[in-house]
Order: structure tokens, then C-alpha cells, then sequence
């Protein structure tokens, strides 16, 4: 018999591991996000939970091409992992809300800068 007693004691339910926004379904980015989600399914499992950083990469790259499309977030992404060997960066890194005028689509190697120095520990 319930007693109706809520055991979430106030704590927001989880949503899951990516980022629950709303974002533009648009093709790119539901390939690049589906692509991202395959690897956590699969691969994710047999690589290791061992980022550096918060959120991991994975979780990082479906938020950055949710938020900013395949090309953009796509090299976000590449960058943050390549950002996330044992010499590379740790810490709390998140993707910008809004990207600056600077980063534009034929200037790929200006997103290594975005993250490079995440806050945090």
C-alpha cells in the first residue's frame, strides 16, 4: 500500500546525460547529435569514463552541435577532445551560449581557442 511519500525530496528529475535545451532540429544537427549518441551507446562503454573535463566530451559535443550546428560544434568538439589528453586542459569547460563575430565558418582553427582555459578544477 502507497503512502503517497515523494522520494525525490525536492531534487529535479534527471533528464539524462545531454544537454535538455531546445535547440533547431535541422539535419546537420540531428546527424551530428545522432552521431554523438551512437558513440555514447556503443564505444563510450569500451573507451572509459575518463575525461578531464565537466561536461565529459562526448556530452560537451552534443551540446556544441545542438547549439551551433554540425560545422561549428562538429570542430568544438574535435578540439575539445584533442584538448583532453594527460598534458591537455581539465576542469569545468562549457559551450558558449552565443559564438562572437570572430568565429566564422572558414576559420575552423579558431575554435581550439573556445574552452582552452576552462574555469574550475
Amino acid at each position: 500500500m502507497s503512502r503517497g511519500h515523494d522520494h525525490s525530496h525536492g531534487e529535479p528529475a534527471a533528464r539524462g546525460r545531454n544537454w535538455p535545451g531546445p535547440w533547431r532540429k535541422t539535419p546537420g544537427r540531428v546527424l551530428g547529435t545522432s552521431l554523438v549518441r551512437l558513440y555514447q551507446l556503443t564505444l563510450s562503454g569500451f573507451i572509459g569514463n575518463a575525461c578531464r573535463h565537466m561536461p565529459t566530451c562526448s556530452e560537451y559535443a552534443h551540446e556544441a552541435i545542438a547549439r551551433h550546428g554540425l560545422w561549428a560544434g562538429g570542430w568544438m568538439g574535435l578540439f575539445r577532445v584533442s584538448r583532453c589528453g594527460p598534458w591537455g586542459t581539465h576542469g569545468i569547460d562549457r559551450v558558449p551560449e552565443q559564438l562572437a563575430s570572430r568565429y566564422r565558418w572558414f576559420t575552423p582553427w579558431r575554435y581550439w581557442k573556445i574552452g582552452s582555459k576552462p574555469t574550475g578544477a
